[in-house]
């Protein structure tokens, strides 16, 4: 068959590669993507916000690595045409095992950075790089990449921190500050979680969690046992010397906040209170399985429908264009029916 794959050759150019697409490939299954949902990441290699030596390197590639599809084609029976499936945009060279997770092994690519992400007619996959979900609205499961993430690094806070957990900090009041919140809340209910940020309007819809602060009213005598660092970009060095100061002696800080500037912290205090410092990135198929089970939680569901912005479906290279701009000015997450 012949497929269409809408690649991001410069900034905001956009270019229709044909390619012929095989049914039959050993070990592959053919989704079509359904919901995409545009992350940061893609937002900057759009706008060209990135090193220009970076972006050489990366494109031309299709952008979007959120997203979920359906099944058109498996020649394996391991799937059935028109099953819906979160899609994995990590490629590793092997799975996890006990000691190395897949989504930092050597030789592992990320479909949208440097190469062809989800926004095509068809997307051609692994068997394992697909994950079913059930009772789940297409544009929550959009999200599901994003909610593996907040897994994730949870995941490694779980085998990582002590088990003193009475009082967690979120940094930051964004969409992924807003998903680790859901799913350490999921996780951890007996945990209280505060959440400090900078935005009263974002921090109000937190209403789930234990309380919030705005960054310079956080009461003086508040500590906390351990943190998520959510911030990410300029954002990233006050956010993690903020919780180096309010964290009790032992904590863990997860770092999630992508920054492209080296930032400097407060290594004596780090080193003073012996804490443990730990970086978290991307996710894999575990994290893929567990965070289709949550979002079939329709608590969580529901809170996700505030923090997305669901778009007129895109069906050209100018709605495209279209919907990248109209991100530009979304709060949170812009997600939309893809039918190019």
């Amino acid at each position: 068959m012949l497929n269409q794959v809408y690649q991001l050759v410069k900034p905001k150019q956009i270019s229709i590669r044909y390619e012929e697409l095989s049914t039959n490939q050993a070990g592959k299954v053919l989704v079509k993507p359904n919901y995409l949902a545009i992350c940061h990441a893609d937002q900057r290699y759009y706008q060209g916000r990135r090193d220009p030596e970076i972006l050489k390197k990366k494109m031309p590639m299709a952008p979007i690595h959120e997203a979920c599809g359906i099944v058109v084609a498996d020649p394996s029976g391991t799937y059935t045409v028109g099953q819906t499936v979160a899609m994995i945009p990590n490629q590793p060279p092997c799975e996890s095992d006990e000691i190395f997770y897949e989504n930092y092994r050597e030789g592992t690519y990320f479909l949208s950075s440097g190469f062809d992400g989800f926004m095509q007619e068809v997307v051609s996959l692994p068997l394992d790089r697909i994950v079913p979900y059930y009772n789940v609205p297409n544009e929550i499961a959009s999200l599901s990449e994003f909610t593996s993430v907040a897994v994730h690094a949870i995941n490694r806070f779980d085998q990582i921190a002590h088990s003193v957990r009475e009082d967690i900090l979120i940094v930051a009041d964004g969409s992924l500050a807003f998903l680790v919140a859901n799913v350490l809340h999921f996780l951890f209910p007996d945990s209280r979680i505060t959440v400090v940020g900078r935005n009263p309007e974002k921090l109000s819809l937190f209403n789930f969690v234990h309380a919030t602060y705005l960054t310079n009213e956080l009461p003086e005598n508040l500590k906390f046992d351990h943190a998520f660092e959510c911030a990410g970009g300029q954002g990233s060095e006050p956010a993690i010397n903020h919780i180096i100061d309010r964290i009790k002696p032992q904590g863990t800080i997860i770092l999630m906040g992508v920054s492209d500037y080296k930032v400097a912290i407060n290594t004596r205090d780090v080193l003073e209170k012996g804490l443990t410092i730990v970086g978290s990135s991307r996710s894999g198929r575990a994290d893929f399985i567990t965070a289709v089970e949550i979002l079939g939680d329709k608590k969580i569901q529901d809170r996700l429908r505030y923090i997305i912005s669901v778009e007129e479906p895109v069906r050209s290279v100018e709605d495209i264009h279209r919907i990248f701009a109209k991100d530009l000015i979304t709060p949170f997450k812009t997600v939309f029916k893809w039918e190019c």
